[in-house]
């Protein structure tokens, strides 16, 4: 039996071609390609030809689109009388209400209250001054001013009162006179801011003769 390659032996078949050792796609490097099965082939097929094959899901569809919004009308400049004048399409601001002025001469019921606010720091220097403008003359007209009028008279002399019994008790030994005097500043102080916020709000004094504020 001649062997392989064997030059005796021409027509044998080489056992490295029949393996693909020697073919062109080896020499390359490259992997030897299978040779096809038709019987394979033809199974492949009828199983693909039996399995349906269900279409792609396409885009949902949207909304229908809407139509453009029309443009806005143009609006109709409105002329004013002048470039410092409103134009009257303008709405009207509130305006901050004022408070009411006074008939009888809001600054001197004032001042006359900050002398009386006052009587406590300056040790009532300030209440005297204060008594000293009340006293002695007449009144304003209007209701209004003369409730606030007579009733810094009342607590300008209730506290002149008060400051006098004070001084009488400090010389009895275990006297009242500093409780007096504790209670007669904080009743005129009291009395005051009361009379400056009654005052401001245009309002007059409900009961300006009573010993309560």
């Amino acid at each position: 039996m001649a062997e392989p390659g064997d030059p005796q032996a021409p027509d044998d078949p080489d056992p490295d071609d029949v393996v693909g050792f020697a073919s062109p796609a080896s020499l390359q490097g490259r992997a030897r390609e299978p040779e096809p099965d038709p019987e394979r082939d033809l199974f492949s097929a009828s199983v693909a030809a039996t399995i349906p094959v269900e279409p792609e899901p396409g885009p949902e569809p949207g909304p229908a689109p809407s139509a453009p919004p029309d443009p806005p009308a143009a609006a109709t400049p409105v002329a004013a009388a002048s470039i410092f004048e409103l134009s009257p399409e303008l709405p009207a601001r509130p305006r901050r209400r004022e408070p009411p002025a006074i008939p009888g001469g809001g600054m001197g019921l004032y001042a006359v209250y900050a002398l009386i606010l006052f009587a406590v720091p300056t040790l009532g220097v300030s209440a005297i001054i204060g008594l000293l403008a009340v006293t002695g003359r007449a009144g304003p007209e209007d209701p209004l001013s003369q409730s606030h009028f007579i009733y810094q008279q009342r607590t300008l002399w209730t506290a002149a009162v008060a400051v006098a019994v004070g001084l009488i008790f400090f010389l009895v030994p275990f006297g009242f006179g500093p409780a007096i005097m504790f209670f007669a500043a904080l009743w005129v102080v009291a009395r005051g801011a009361a009379g400056v916020w009654a005052l401001k709000a245009g309002r007059p004094i409900a009961d300006p003769r009573g010993w309560w504020i």
